[in-house]
């Protein structure tokens, strides 16, 4: 049984699953008559007779089924092998930490920073606050701010602006209406600014971000919201103009020592182009009239 091949083996394989010449040449490109003399080839290396054969094909013989049962078993092994490997290729993850409207674009458009031809997942933390990759907690944060850090690598993405926004054609009274985040989650500068302008005016109080954006549009009254929230909603509009002190600057920050991961890199690549793309809702450059 000297030097016999895999492929010789696959090939008495698919001649016994098809029970012939034709049926394996159709499955490998391989004419019949090369089929035939592999096999004769196979069975002179093994000594021993594999095949019956006939006009109506070939069947196993008993030493061909005990060849078989042992391939079967080999090519089982083979692919739990290969779902193993791509298993552990597959057990990269990435993990992104963003607040609640970053995390709302990302997870809108998910198939722009992961695909099914991806061999990673994504790990995806929802916060207010800072996003903190200092020690490695996360892969990829989303800041507000340039971070001081020495040992993390940044990626300016634009201008975020922000906006009172009510439901349109809502009543006028809407107006004197404020939604706002409870103070003790009040973490960023726009979830404070209620607060600290219309504290007297506010009339619903939530404990998460996302409420406000559900309350707005069941017409409970205004809300300060991002841009790239609000102008993005056909239903929303503009309760007078931009908050202009509550615009700031964006970067993707990861750490410098990993930033050159090849999924990292390819997710943080991804998240700059998806937000890039969306820069004038950002800015606040796509506003509605009211």
């Amino acid at each position: 049984m000297k030097n016999v091949t895999w492929d010789s083996y696959q090939l008495f394989l698919d001649v016994s699953r098809s029970g012939g010449l034709t049926g394996a040449a159709a499955l490998t490109g391989l004419s019949p008559a090369t089929v035939g003399r592999r096999m004769i080839e196979l069975e002179e290396r093994i000594g021993k007779a594999l095949f019956q054969r006939s006009q109506t094909g070939y069947a196993l013989t008993a030493d061909g089924r005990a060849l078989f049962d042992r391939l079967q078993a080999m090519e089982n092994a083979a692919k739990e092998i290969e779902g193993w490997q791509k298993a552990s290729s597959a057990s990269s993850v990435v993990r992104i930490a963003v607040g609640t409207w970053n995390a709302w674009l990302l997870t809108g458009n998910f198939s722009a920073i992961c695909t099914d031809r991806d061999d990673f997942r994504i790990d995806l933390f929802i916060a207010e606050q800072r996003a903190s990759l200092a020690h490695r907690e996360n892969d990829i944060g989303i800041r507000a701010f340039e971070p001081q850090e020495r040992n993390l690598a940044a990626v300016r993405t634009g201008e975020v602006a922000y906006a009172p926004y009510r439901l349109r054609n809502a009543a006028a009274y809407v107006a004197d209406r404020w939604i706002a985040v409870g103070e003790e989650n009040a973490i960023s500068a726009y979830l404070r600014w209620p607060h600290e302008n219309s504290g007297n005016e506010i009339v619903v109080t939530v404990s998460r971000p996302t409420a406000l954006l559900d309350l707005v549009l069941s017409g409970a009254g205004v809300a300060v919201l991002p841009c790239f929230v609000g102008d993005a909603d056909a239903r929303l509009a503009r309760e007078g103009g931009e908050i202009e002190p509550l615009r700031h600057n964006q970067w993707i920050v990861m750490n410098n020592d990993d930033r050159h991961r090849r999924d990292i890199r390819t997710v943080a690549d991804r998240m700059t182009r998806l937000i890039k793309g969306h820069s004038d809702l950002y800015a606040g450059r796509k506003s509605r009239p009211a």
